[in-house]
């Protein structure tokens, strides 16, 4: 598998996220202007197909991240490959000088990102119908 960053949507990882959050969980709002100034990742499997997505954007403080739209094909979920979205991710973010990545997962997205480091803080929100959680994570930086 092979992370790759982008400055701008691919049009791959566009038709992920439509393919995850309109066609299966039912969204309408997918695609806003953060898009246009968001770094998007995309995670390749070694046939060359997108198998992962998210966006990825500098917080309101210096060396925070927003990390968003984070999506894997659902016959490749519960394999590690999302997993590896996101320590792909975490990487970019980290050559990018960041410190700190905060995410506002969907609740039943919870224990995953849990497992990768991330806490729970605030209310749970609801956002187009479903309950969101926001969460945060500092950063290991290399040595």
């Amino acid at each position: 598998m092979r992370f790759t960053a982008y400055e701008q949507l691919p049009q791959e990882a566009r038709a992920l996220r439509e393919e995850v959050f309109c066609g299966e969980q039912g969204f309408q709002e997918e695609f806003d202007e953060t898009d246009r100034t968001a770094h998007h990742g995309l995670l390749w499997d070694d046939g060359g197909q997108p198998v992962g997505v998210c966006r990825f954007f500098p917080g309101p403080e210096p060396g925070t991240w927003i990390l968003g739209r984070v999506a894997v094909k659902k016959a490749l979920r519960k394999t590690g490959v999302g997993s590896e979205l996101i320590r792909g991710m975490e990487e970019a973010v980290r050559k990018l000088g960041g410190r700190e990545i905060q995410l506002h997962a969907q609740v039943r997205a919870r224990h995953f990102y849990e497992t990768l480091g991330y806490q729970a803080y605030g209310p749970e929100e609801p956002e187009e119908g479903v309950l969101h959680q926001w969460m945060k994570k500092t950063l290991e930086m290399e040595k």
